[in-house]
């Protein structure tokens, strides 16, 4: 029985599959989106998620650690440097997986895997939804009248003071 086991073999020795994540990884991070089946798509996104989180805190060990899988200096800039800074304040959920269909050679399911920050389609409609607040006109109109009596009124009486004192 399979309890709990996340890791899909991809039928590849654990070496071969070792150097299958970490180049898909370092890709993933140096072009932010990448194409490739669902299965390695699902496979990389389990692999690569801890990464994503332990770049939120730039510290020796954890760049050790994180290096430790990758082996691609770049990448490691990249990913302590512009990724950590846009996923800081992300609690989790790092890639988005797309579904692209069917290969044409051989049938395979093929998906686009990519880093949820670094999308501009989905972010431009965010801030457009988020920019125009919404207002309303309960009693908002009302205080802005009274508020506009009454200035209108101070500036008059205060125009009088001074040319009384002018004179």
């Amino acid at each position: 029985m399979r309890h709990g086991v996340k890791l899909n073999r991809l039928s590849r020795t654990s070496s071969h599959r070792k150097a299958l994540m970490s180049n898909l990884a370092c890709e993933l991070i140096s072009h932010k989106r990448i194409q490739t089946t669902l299965a390695k798509a699902k496979a990389l996104r389990v692999y690569i998620e801890p990464m994503l989180t332990r770049a939120k805190s730039d510290s020796t060990h954890n760049r050790r650690i994180v290096f430790s899988y990758l082996q691609d200096k770049e990448a490691i800039t990249e990913l302590f440097g512009t990724i950590s800074e846009k996923i800081a304040n992300r609690p989790g959920g790092y890639t988005r997986i797309i579904k692209l269909g069917k290969r044409i050679g051989d049938n395979a399911e093929v998906a686009l895997i990519e880093l949820v920050d670094f999308n501009e389609i989905y972010g431009k409609t965010a801030e457009a939804e988020k920019a125009p607040a919404k207002k309303t006109r309960r009693a908002g109109g009302a205080k802005k009248k009274a508020e506009d009596k009454a200035a209108d009124t101070a500036a008059p009486a205060a125009e009088a003071t001074e040319e009384k004192a002018a004179e």
